[in-house]
């Protein structure tokens, strides 16, 4: 990014075709590497669910094996950080379950994390949306003075 405000400053300054074009050549790239990023976020939104799915799973089957240590507290991270308490129906008992959780939302953090990624996926599409047309009229500006 430094290098690429470098050329779009000392381009300007210098009144240099080369740097402006570099500058404009730079910001393209990085514009097309944003909608990409943003087109494969939505299309592996299924994708991302099932990967935080299973590494809560895992964290959750490495607490049953050992309930003390590091597990204990990724587990716990986790329901605090997601408001829930353990898998589903099953038996709870002696899971490490934030105290303040509500008994509605406490049952299953699997749709938790479901909950949470669709929730924030559509945050990551406006903040990447309104970068992405911040570039594009960073590159418009940049050719004006071509």
């Amino acid at each position: 990014m430094s290098a690429v405000g470098f050329f779009g400053c000392c381009g300007a300054a210098r009144e240099s075709q080369c740097l402006i074009g570099t500058f404009f050549a730079c910001l393209l790239v990085i514009f097309a590497g944003e909608v990409t990023a943003g087109v494969f976020a939505f299309i592996g939104k299924k994708v991302a669910i099932q990967e935080a799915q299973k590494i809560y799973e895992d964290a959750y089957e490495d607490y049953l094996k050992n309930p003390v240590g590091k597990v204990n507290s990724t587990i716990y991270r986790y329901h605090m950080a997601l408001q829930c308490c353990g898998k589903g129906n099953v038996e709870q008992a002696g899971l490490p379950c934030p105290e303040t959780i509500q008994l509605p939302k406490a049952s299953n953090c699997l749709v938790e994390i479901q909950n949470v990624i669709d929730t924030h996926l559509h945050l990551v599409g406006i903040v990447g949306i309104a970068i992405a047309s911040i570039t594009v009229s960073k590159s418009m500006f940049s050719n004006l003075s071509l």
